[in-house]
């Protein structure tokens, strides 16, 4: 038998222990991985492992519908894990700044129900007042663009979460980043821009000389927590190792422990190996994003 890929939704009919009672039975999620046993994820966050040897029927799915107000909850707990240095409200749209440092911390959202293009000229007189570029971080459905080509287009991952794994002691948790994780991040990132943080929790993981990253849990306006994995560094000689792997599932125990039932990462749409780690790791493609500039492109709602 053919298997589907892995991240693909599924329908799988197998065979129960002789005896059972009925002796079929069902399971509906996304294939988590494939060999001598099939793993799936459910809708409910549950693992199911199914002999491969006992499996009648598999049938490729349909990707779930993802809905508008899932979009909005996960940009609204990225955009307060990331949100700069200054932040304001503006009809609906929430705007960042960073001094410059990183698109993510200087743009603008369209998190609100009221976000419309009439606010464009208050984003754009914001950032010029400031020296910075007006980015907008569009996602999906969120906001209606004219015809534009898409700027550092990016796509946001997400998974549902459970219970915490045991601790890793080659992860090391800090609440600040120390000059020897500033050192493998690489990035010309100030630490003011790097542990901002609107009503949350952040931490930075390290593995010594080898791998950093960090992770966040802000709230929704559901009320519900997530978790947010950023700032991902390997260094080119401890590649291949699956530190990047564990510094991950660090990050979603700690997640889990801080009160989050969601996971979310971005990565850039040609960012091949990243989105395979993070596929790997039990998270679907949920929405994209793009950057365009509020100054020279015309929208409509």
């Amino acid at each position: 038998m053919t298997w589907p890929a892995v991240g693909k939704r599924v329908v799988i009919r197998y065979r129960l222990p002789a005896g059972s009672d009925p002796p079929l039975s069902d399971v509906i999620g996304h294939l988590l991985a494939v060999g001598q046993t099939l793993t799936v994820r459910t809708k409910t966050g549950d693992i199911v492992v199914v002999p491969a040897a006992d499996v009648m029927v598999i049938r490729e799915l349909p990707p779930a519908t993802i809905r508008t107000a899932d979009i909005r909850k996960l940009e609204h707990a990225a955009a307060l894990a990331w949100p700069g240095v200054e932040q304001q409200w503006v009809e609906g749209w929430f705007l960042r700044a960073a001094d410059g440092h990183t698109h993510r911390g200087n743009s603008a959202v369209p998190l609100g129900f009221d976000a419309t293009a009439s606010a464009l000229p208050a984003i754009v007189e914001w950032y010029s007042a400031r020296g910075l570029t007006p980015w907008l971080s569009i996602p999906d459905r969120l906001f209606r663009l004219a015809e534009a080509p898409p700027h550092l287009e990016t796509v946001a991952l997400a998974r549902d979460l459970d219970t915490a794994e045991e601790p890793d002691a080659m992860v090391r948790l800090t609440p600040t980043p120390g000059d020897d994780w500033l050192r493998l991040y690489e990035r010309d990132v100030p630490v003011e821009v790097l542990t901002s943080i609107v009503d949350g929790e952040v931490v930075f993981a390290s593995i010594d000389d080898a791998a950093v990253a960090r992770g966040a849990v802000t709230t929704t306006i559901d009320g519900g927590r997530w978790v947010g994995i950023s700032a991902l560094r390997v260094t080119d000689a401890e590649r291949r190792r699956g530190h990047a792997r564990r510094l991950c599932s660090a990050l979603l125990s700690w997640g889990v422990e801080h009160g989050a039932s969601h996971a979310y990462a971005q990565a850039l749409t040609d960012n091949g190996p990243g989105r395979s780690l993070f596929a790997a790791l039990g998270f679907l493609e949920h929405h994209r994003s793009r950057y365009v500039r509020a100054d020279t492109l015309g929208m409509s709602r």
